[in-house]
């Protein structure tokens, strides 16, 4: 049987974030580098991302950012002569996804579990998640990937698990704090946290990752300037590196999630959607990060109180570093890549 040929559909824009993009571009990288050949159907936010991210090998055909993305993705599969469509996208309806489907196979990427969809292959690597979230809510036979082990974490980051948890093992007393929430950087959040650990922080050097198109990226330019030890990245290309060598952090939830885990990093996770919040609730509760919502009007008390335990509590930081670890190696894109491809040989 040919190398299947897949069309990636993901989400994208000033208020998603870009987050669908860098997972969906990770699975990208683990089907083609297992013969499968792959392209984007990209909004103009969605192309930003792949050109900042180093993409040029992947074909992308465009789209305008409206509702009618899902029927000019089906029309560009049809194009592509494609095998599979790999959706990542919260807004389309079944009988959009239905569309897709037709005359080919579907793959979609999940969080939520709260409405049918119609895929032949179904990944949520959400923590807790399990087949049965899915009960009634998909076709009969499709395939249920579940749970922090599919994670999509890009290489770099299982490459740097070893050396990041042995530093973590050997607790040396903190000196790099690191501040990641998200390329877009919604409602401007990265300077509310940063006015909020700074103070906390002070002795620290502190990693700043924002991307290019944030509209805060000017006022943080602006603040890297007049503080030597806030060094900024923007659309940064060594996250891992980042990550690794920071002994805590204040990160987003979502998909980064999983990179952190995968190198044990202790995080305040930053609430900034409400489809985040159930995940980061039940992490909360079972230990596995701190965490504070951001449309909380205690916001700054909750996330100076979890800054002020991560930085004193040495107990603390490796506890949530061993639990962490153990959810996600950083393998997930392959384990995807590899049931897509053993399902388009059946």
């Amino acid at each position: 049987m040919s190398a299947p040929r897949v069309v990636i559909f993901p989400d994208s824009g000033p208020r998603v974030g870009g987050g669908h993009v860098m997972r969906c571009l990770t699975l990208a990288r683990a089907l083609i580098a297992r013969g499968a050949i792959c392209a984007f159907a990209a909004t103009p936010a969605t192309q930003a991302i792949l050109a900042a991210f180093g993409a040029p090998d992947i074909q992308s055909f465009p789209l305008t950012g409206d509702p009618d993305d899902a029927a000019a993705t089906t029309r560009w599969a049809g194009v592509f002569n494609a095998d599979w469509v790999l959706v990542d996208h919260y807004s389309l309806t079944p009988a959009q996804e239905t569309a897709l489907r037709a005359g080919r196979r579907l793959a979609v990427l999940d969080d939520l579990a709260d409405r049918p969809r119609a895929p032949d292959l179904l990944m949520n690597s959400g923590y807790g998640c399990t087949p049965d979230d899915y009960r009634n809510l998909t076709p009969p036979g499709a395939l249920l990937l579940t749970g922090p082990t599919y994670a999509p974490v890009r290489p770099a980051f299982a490459a740097a698990r070893p050396d990041s948890l042995r530093r973590r093992r050997e607790g040396a007393p903190p000196r790099h704090g690191l501040i990641a929430l998200g390329l877009t950087d919604i409602d401007s959040i990265t300077l509310r946290v940063i006015a909020i650990a700074r103070p906390m922080w002070p002795d620290l050097i502190l990693d700043v990752v924002v991307g290019g198109a944030a509209p805060s990226l000017a006022v943080l330019r602006a603040s890297a300037k007049s503080d030597p030890s806030l060094r900024l990245h923007v659309d940064t290309l060594e996250m891992a590196q980042l990550m690794a060598t920071a002994d805590f952090a204040v990160g987003a939830g979502g998909s980064s999630t999983w990179e952190r885990a995968t190198l044990g990093l202790p995080t305040a996770t930053v609430v900034l959607a409400q489809n985040q919040r159930p995940m980061a609730t039940a992490m909360a509760r079972d230990g596995l990060i701190l965490m504070a919502d951001a449309t909380a009007p205690d916001f700054a008390d909750q996330l100076g109180g979890a800054i002020r335990r991560l930085a004193s509590d040495p107990a603390l930081r490796r506890s949530i570093a061993e639990a962490t670890a153990a959810l996600c190696d950083g393998q997930g894109a392959a384990r995807f890549a590899e049931a897509l491809l053993s399902a388009h040989r059946t």
